[in-house]
């Protein structure tokens, strides 16, 4: 009779013992996972703005030149010359007198300004590399009004040219706006006629043209009333319309 019942008490002991694994078992399982820990996200980094467009650094240059010729506009203003490697700088029309009085035809001068895809200079600053004597680019003085039209037209004189076409001058936006001949004649045209001359408006080309102008000792210039090849000029306005 003993020796039965300690297998039984084995037996409840054991049951007891898997009843309380399979409880704890259970109470694991039925825990809920624990919750996720909140972040706080950091603030937004603010992106910098991002730098403008750089200037163009390119087309600003500094070269050293020769003056083979002075050159007009039609009004009888220097803006500018042509130099020994074919190129053009620019300069304003009103600082006519101040060009001409510190630089000659056949100096040397150095020029600093901004280059145009065609390789020609607008200036800003001309040296000249014989006496030293510098130029700026300076506005007009204030109060200085420019000449009314028709008291310049006045002073205009009824010019033709026919030559070789040497260079092609273009407007502010880079359209063709006229001519130079080799022999220093410029020929001007507005950008919507010039577009009408392709053919013609190119260097190497042929051309002769009549118009209003000035003729001086610094060269011959005179804005277009008829344009084309030699023989075959084809009038570009309305007489009775004023010359633009």
């Amino acid at each position: 009779m003993q020796s039965n019942q300690y297998p039984s008490l084995r037996i409840v002991v054991l049951a007891a013992v898997l009843t309380a694994s399979a409880g704890c078992s259970a109470q694991t399982q039925l825990q809920p996972p624990p919750q996720p820990v909140a972040t706080v996200a950091p603030p937004p980094v603010a992106a910098e703005p991002s730098p403008g467009p750089l200037a163009d650094a390119a087309s600003v240059a500094t070269t050293q030149v020769t003056v083979v010729r002075f050159l007009t506009n039609p009004d009888g203003d220097v803006d500018g010359f042509m130099t020994n490697d074919g190129k053009l700088v620019r300069f304003p029309p009103h600082m006519s007198s101040q060009l001409t009085s510190a630089v000659r035809q056949g100096d040397s001068v150095q020029v600093s300004g901004t280059r145009d895809k065609g390789g020609n200079l607008t200036a800003q600053r001309i040296t000249d590399t014989r006496s030293g004597q510098q130029l700026m680019d300076a506005p007009a003085l204030p109060g200085a009004r420019p000449m009314p039209r028709a008291a310049r037209g006045e002073g205009l004189a009824r010019l033709s040219a026919q030559g070789q076409v040497a260079q092609v001058t273009t407007a502010p936006r880079g359209e063709p706006d006229g001519v130079i001949l080799s022999d220093g004649t410029v020929i001007k045209l507005t950008p919507p006629v010039a577009q009408q001359f392709a053919t013609l408006v190119r260097t190497g080309a042929t051309v002769s043209a009549q118009g209003y102008g000035t003729r001086n000792q610094y060269g011959t210039a005179l804005q277009a009333t008829a344009f084309g090849s030699p023989g075959k000029l084809t009038p570009l306005y309305d007489r009775k319309a004023p010359m633009p």
